[in-house]
């Protein structure tokens, strides 16, 4: 929060001359010639309205500035001091925390999850007893990727407890620990033996655990603290061929898989941490630790290999040799220095924490965009300059292999829209289809005959209401009310052979849909009348 008092102006002005400050003490320049250029490129690009970069260096933050504007359209500007939703990134503190407990004696990363969360099921009974502490924390468990995201994304009703608990009711996709799967909700699992272990809810320890004794004063946990600060970056993303502003996301109840709200100059303080190998200060009484160098270690070891893609030539220098997964980080090498990483995305808002171990370099890029291509072009600009390699115009590269890509799904779509059966209609009448229906993970789904239209809405979903448009045979295309969600989905209805509604089908209209948007994992049926809602 910035201060209102006499000195305000004063506290202001310390604040803008941050960077030239961190230039001056500084043995080199701590960004490459032509920096604020790259980064203003990187905004014109691909419409960034704000932009934070933090950089850290042999154990002191060398460079903090901010870019740009907090909000399109209002001309109050991005600070280091301006927060951001880090999202994913906030995995790192769950796993951190997960290890403080360890260092503690609480618990042991190999400890069954049952242990400590004796009520916990997963739809396995021989997972639900093998599953390990360590299992949540690195998207092994067999589940899909972004498997029972719906519970939480778009924000729902359902409370942490209620997620945890329909975790049961989700099918695996995969052999338990055979690969790798992103998976949030394992994190929401996580964040619950906190509060088991020390009486003490996953914010609060983040907060007295983490943050206080590393002086992140400004960063919060959620949505509400926020916003009573006032300067916090609002997110924006393209809607219907328009950059806009957008609300934020109400992430609490999923909170340890990515609610941290944080600005670079208390992400320096994370990074530095971190690449301390969790100590905070040496002192005459001995050494003051977040967490000890065996849970560092544990952190950054590789717990399961991550598929390496063959990348487009314009980014061939980024060919990993290995790519895998830590506790609350990613692993991988590039010119053969070892990357500790994690990337965040929420509703209108990326970012990127990386850290360069054995150069004692830590970068944080912070964007309010849903751009990832930004805050990429900017961050491997500085890890070229830090590693002594030949710049390249990153913010071209991208560009290229966007567009290639943009031009694939459109070519994809054209072929949704050749393969879509014209001149057919439903089996049913309007009416026949409206009724409440049940997926036994995710809960109820209404279908409402409005007029001549119909409205799908999830029940536990607010945001999540939109009109049913056919598309073809008993086949319909829900469009979000909330053209912001870029997520439309085929709703299909499965007959049997009485011509009575026997289940109900969907999946991503588009191959653009993020994976938060499980629609493949829904089985709705129709709820009758003396029949459960919750099937068992």
């Amino acid at each position: 929060m910035e201060r209102k008092s006499s000195n305000g102006k004063k506290y202001l002005f310390l604040v803008l001359l941050l960077p030239i400050f961190l230039l001056s003490a500084a043995a080199r320049p701590p960004v490459p010639r032509g920096f604020d250029a790259l980064v203003k490129r990187a905004q014109e690009k691909w419409e960034v309205p704000g932009i934070a970069v933090g950089v850290v260096k042999d154990g002191r933050l060398v460079f903090a500035r901010g870019y740009g504007v907090r909000k399109k359209g209002e001309n109050s500007p991005v600070t280091p001091l301006t927060l951001f939703g880090i999202a994913s990134n906030t995995k790192a503190f769950t796993a951190a925390a997960l290890g403080i407990l360890v260092d503690r004696g609480k618990l042991r990363w190999d400890d069954p999850v049952i242990k400590h969360l004796p009520d916990f099921r997963m739809y396995d009974p021989y997972v639900t007893r093998e599953l390990t502490v360590r299992d949540l924390l690195t998207h092994r468990s067999g589940l899909g990727l972004g498997a029972g995201d719906l519970l939480f994304w778009p924000h729902s009703t359902y409370t942490a407890q209620e997620i945890v608990y329909r975790v049961r009711f989700i099918k695996p996709r995969f052999s338990f620990r055979s690969r790798f799967a992103y998976s949030n909700i394992m994190y929401i699992v996580a964040g619950q033996i906190i509060p088991a272990l020390t009486g003490k809810t996953w914010g609060e320890f983040i907060k007295e655990g983490i943050f206080k004794p590393l002086g992140m004063k400004y960063s919060n946990t959620s949505v509400e603290d926020l916003k009573k600060s006032e300067n916090f970056a609002s997110p924006h993303m393209e809607v219907e061929g328009e950059v806009v502003a957008v609300d934020y996301e109400n992430l609490d109840n999923g909170a340890p898989a990515g609610a941290i709200n944080s600005n670079v100059v208390d992400m320096a303080k994370w990074m530095m941490v971190q690449l301390r190998r969790g100590l905070i200060r040496k002192g005459s009484d001995g050494e003051v630790r977040l967490f000890s160098k065996e849970t560092s270690r544990e952190m950054w070891s590789a717990q399961i290999p991550i598929p390496i893609r063959e990348y487009p030539p314009e980014l061939s220098d980024l060919q990993p040799n290995f790519f895998a997964y830590g506790l609350g980080w990613m692993l991988r090498d590039y010119h053969g220095h070892k990357l500790v990483y994690h990337t965040g995305s929420i509703k209108g808002m990326v970012s990127s924490v990386v850290l360069v171990p054995d150069l004692q370099l830590g970068i944080v890029v912070l964007t309010n965009q849903e751009v990832r291509q930004a805050y990429q072009a900017i961050i491997y600009s500085l890890l070229d300059y830090y590693m002594g390699l030949p710049s390249r115009d990153w913010v071209g590269a991208f560009s290229i292999v966007r567009e290639r890509v943009r031009k694939r799904m459109e070519k994809l779509m054209k072929t949704t829209q050749v393969r879509r059966v014209k001149n057919t209609r439903p089996s049913l009448s309007l009416s026949q289809y409206a009724g409440r229906y049940v997926d036994r993970w995710y809960g109820d789904m209404v279908v409402e005959k409005v007029g001549e239209k119909l409205v799908m809405r999830f029940c536990h979903t607010p945001s999540l209401v939109g009109e049913l448009q056919h598309w073809h045979y008993d086949t319909f295309v829900v469009r979000w009310k909330d053209r912001s969600l870029h997520a439309d989905a085929f709703v299909t209805f499965v007959l049997n052979y009485r011509g009575e509604i026997e289940e109900v089908k969907m999946a991503p209209f588009s191959p653009l849909t993020d994976f938060s948007f499980d629609f493949r994992d829904l089985l709705f049926v129709p709820v009758k009348r003396g029949r459960s809602r919750i099937p068992h």
